[in-house]
């Protein structure tokens, strides 16, 4: 049997009448992802409606010139059907090979390969009450499979589901296993392959399979050409481990099933929304978002997956003694707290999603430098199962996980709530259930006290002030009464309290720090987030920078190390501030508007600093200063690091990170163009 190189492999995907949109989007993520082969529907039915023709004379030549593409011809058009329906036998067995001689005709310079029907032993698929002994089928298919010999492409024989090495023999007694080129295998172990009863591994169910195939055609080859993984428990770590195994299977090609969800409005074979294992089978969500399988494939590729077992683990493989866990540990703040955890001799398990980008890079940094105590786990917060596995024996708590964005939150507000909030409560849950007595520091956000719109500010030497001099001397404390505004900051002050009232309520020991804004090495800024070092990247990339507003709203911006230090003196007075929330920022010390941080980054690039102006966004606060003094007054904490100073230690950590040279010493422009 030819070999599969080890890292070819492909996707299934069926598109629907229409999505013209979707499939140019899915060609061009399929194609980032590394996918050599594609397997998608041509339904018979659908050809016949109006417009379907007209559809697949687009369709096929378009996936067909990306990639080397096996379409599965099934579906009978219920007008031809014995029972009416698009599973039932043709009343004229011949018909369908047939229009697969007029697909060849049209399509076929498009492929080698044609799969003849999908699961004959699903009775979604092929009514078997009307064939119980598959004779009409083996007829239907026998034709099909020597006329597409005859005329010069090879046939495949689709996958029965679930695998019956019984069914496969009788299709052998029948002569039409010696008419393929390859034989298709299904395998959703977890998904519809029970585990407990049926489901008995990739190479077990495949060597049962080559041992009917040589006894009818020892020259078939075996394709497994749907495999895949639903994520409807949000478990995409588990569904990154099922395509690693998948990829290890002795078989001759592999398909993974599928490349993006299903919308919860569309209606599967049983009816719309009937079972959500359908409708989570994707690499990416119906919304567009990669998933992790996804990111991972386009970062590392399908060869990297199976170097990955230091990465990707149950938190039970080589589980520490009372560790350390930082929930959201390959993000910005989360690698920073872990590397100094780590360095004072702390086992850490750092729990992430990789969910945004660049963070990837935050966790290979930390594997380098800390490699023997440093345990990841990469997975999602909404995991109710791992999350509770994960916190076991825990020594202590770290919550830093999020969506982090106001504006995403306005496109997706559902995800927005299911991460921030859902996601909270069921880490929340986890200690609850397995670690009541293990403190948690939860990262929460000013955002949690809304626009601000009631505090008076009036311009003052080009940057906006409160006109409340006590305001102005301290910032905005914790009596500030809470306004939720936009869903971020919804989501993330649900949680807030939650995390407050779980102490009150269950007595767990928790604390609540809400941030301003922190910066810092290991920060790989956005528009939407992360400010300070985005204007800092595109300023020494020369790339022009957008400012929401007219730049000169105020921020107390903060050094990460000082936000370090924040967390761990929590942590360490847990039973003393437990049941509290507290401001951290860098408070009136390090007040500054956008525009004078745009002119110090001049002053450090030694040019000016381009920029546009938008107009001001949903929930922009014109000014927010934190006021710390009950965080000092609790643990002792206070900011250390100036802005100046910290936004050139960020400098130098971009310029050695991304490779941007910075001058020798810092020359300040001549001006700055708005």
């Amino acid at each position: 049997m030819p070999q599969r190189p080890p890292t070819a492999y492909g996707f299934v995907e069926w598109f629907r009448h229409g999505e013209y949109d979707r499939v140019q989007e899915a060609v061009a993520g399929m194609r980032a992802a590394g996918a050599t082969y594609l397997r998608t529907h041509l339904s018979w039915a659908e050809y016949h409606v109006p417009g379907g023709e007209a559809w697949y004379d687009w369709l096929i030549p378009t996936l067909g010139r990306e990639f080397d593409l096996l379409p599965c011809v099934h579906y009978t058009p219920p007008s031809l059907s014995r029972t009416g329906h698009s599973s039932g036998p043709p009343r004229r067995l011949k018909d369908y090979a047939d229009f697969i001689d007029h697909v060849l005709t049209r399509y076929g310079e498009h492929f080698t390969h044609v799969e003849i029907w999908n699961e004959p032993n699903n009775l979604l698929d092929w009514d078997w009450r009307e064939d119980h002994d598959w004779l009409l089928f083996c007829e239907m298919a026998g034709a099909a499979a020597w006329w597409i010999r005859e005329r010069g492409w090879k046939p495949v024989l689709c996958g029965p589901s679930p695998f019956d090495p019984h069914w496969l023999d009788l299709i052998g007694q029948r002569g039409l296993l010696s008419l393929v080129s390859a034989v298709g295998f299904h395998g959703f172990p977890g998904t519809w392959d029970s585990e407990v009863a049926s489901w008995r591994g990739y190479e077990a169910h495949l060597q049962e399979m080559r041992e009917v195939l040589d006894r009818y055609n020892p020259a078939a080859e075996i394709w497994i050409t749907e495999a895949g993984y639903a994520t409807w428990r949000h478990d995409e770590a588990e569904q990154v481990e099922r395509f690693r195994h998948v990829m290890a299977a002795p078989a001759a090609r592999v398909y993974w099933y599928g490349w993006q969800d299903v919308p919860r409005k569309v209606p599967v074979q049983e009816g719309v929304y009937f079972d959500p294992r359908h409708y989570h089978l994707g690499v990416t969500d119906a919304e567009g978002r990669p998933k992790l399988l996804r990111r991972l494939l386009e970062t590392q590729g399908a060869d990297a997956l199976q170097s990955l077992p230091d990465q990707i683990h149950s938190p039970n493989v080589a589980r520490p003694a009372e560790p350390v866990v930082v929930i959201g540990g390959a993000g910005f703040i989360g690698s920073n707290l872990a590397d100094e955890l780590l360095r004072d001799g702390e086992e850490v398990i750092v729990f992430d999603s990789l969910s945004r980008p660049g963070v990837e890079r935050n966790l290979a940094w930390l594997q380098r430098s800390h490699n023997s105590r440093l345990h990841g786990c990469i997975g999602d917060i909404r995991d109710a199962s791992l999350v509770g596995e994960v916190v076991k024996g825990a020594k202590a708590v770290f919550h830093l996980a999020a969506q982090v964005a106001v504006t995403s939150s306005l496109v997706d507000p559902v995800h927005d709530f299911a991460v921030n909030a859902q996601g909270t409560l069921t880490v929340l849950e986890a200690l609850r259930n397995h670690a009541p007595t293990t403190p948690l520091v939860f990262a929460s956000t000013n955002k949690v006290y809304g626009a601000l719109a009631d505090i008076p500010v009036a311009e003052h030497g080009g940057r906006y002030l409160p006109s409340d001099s006590s305001l102005r001397a301290h910032g905005v404390d914790e009596t500030r009464p809470l306004d939720f505004c936009t869903p971020y900051g919804c989501s993330k002050g649900a949680a807030d309290q939650y995390v407050l009232d779980y102490g009150h309520s269950f007595g767990l020991r928790t604390a609540v720090l809400r941030m301003s804004c922190i910066y810092g090495p290991r920060q790989f800024g956005t528009e939407d987030q992360g400010w300070v070092a985005h204007f800092l990247i595109k300023a020494m990339k020369g790339e022009s920078i957008t400012v929401y507003g007219d730049g000169k709203q105020v921020r107390d911006i903060l050094h990460v190390k000082d936000a370090v230090a924040a967390y761990r003196g929590v942590l360490a007075d847990i039973d003393k501030v437990g049941g509290r929330a507290f401001n951290l920022g860098g408070g009136p010390f390090n007040a500054v508007s956008l525009q004078a941080v745009l002119a110090e980054i001049g002053m450090l690039i030694g040019k000016d600093v381009p920029f546009g102006r938008e107009d001001w966004r949903t929930g922009d606060q014109f000014y927010f200063v934190a006021d710390t003094r009950r965080l000092t007054e609790a643990v002792g904490w206070h900011a250390r690091i100036g802005w100046r100073d910290g936004l050139r230690d960020l400098a130098q950590w971009v310029s050695e990170e991304m490779g941007l040279p910075l001058p020798e010493e810092p020359v300040r422009p001549r001006r700055m163009r708005a």
